[in-house]
């Protein structure tokens, strides 16, 4: 009950965002890949953000 009230850290967002990306990746890779190659691409930026956050 008391964790509707925490807020996420900033690393808990940027891994939330991360995979959300690479779920439209996927989903992209069916129809368009170079809108697919796009959305991987923004989804190893937030990575390569994450793993900074994370050192």
């Amino acid at each position: 009950m008391f964790s509707l009230f925490k807020r996420k850290s900033k690393a808990e967002k940027l891994k939330q965002k991360f995979d959300l990306l690479l779920e439209e990746s996927y989903k992209l890779s069916k129809i368009n890949r170079t809108e697919s190659d796009k959305k991987f691409a923004e989804a190893q930026g937030v990575m390569a953000e994450l793993e900074k956050i994370s050192a």
